[in-house]
């Protein structure tokens, strides 16, 4: 296989991730876990993160450094509309919340902006992905 096709397939493989979580926080959100439904969030907007830093060659294993790198890349260069990158950062920081503070309630409202703003995301960054290939 090519260099080439181990990265399409990789990307897909990450959106696939991303589509996945979709499905996974419909379901959290259905049975009241909206604790963990910020987890599965994130973690869908996550792997859009990495489709796009695998398409363009880059590789990190930490959160913060990839959400810096997309900032830098896609924000500032203005690829992609501002408010993608104010986002990511607010539900990357309700997942940490969520996941790592005690006593934490969030309301079904709150997660269903963010689960909006995660079907945004990945369709934003899926369509960049299509039309910059």
């Amino acid at each position: 296989m090519k260099q080439h096709e181990n990265i399409d397939a990789l990307v897909h493989y990450r959106i696939e991730q991303a589509k996945d979580s979709v499905e996974t926080v419909i379901l959290l959100i259905e049975n009241g876990k909206y604790s963990a439904a910020v987890n599965r969030i994130y973690y869908g907007m996550f792997y859009m993160l990495l489709a796009v830093a695998a398409r363009e060659g880059f590789e990190t294993s930490k959160h913060q450094q990839l959400i810096g790198w997309f900032n830098k890349t896609f924000i500032k260069e203005e690829l992609l509309p501002k408010r993608y990158g104010s986002i990511i950062s607010k539900v990357f920081k309700s997942r940490q919340i969520c996941d790592y503070e005690a006593f934490v309630e969030i309301s079904k409202d709150e997660v269903m902006k963010l689960f909006n703003d995660m079907k945004n995301f990945i369709q934003v960054i899926e369509d960049y992905l299509n039309n910059n290939k």
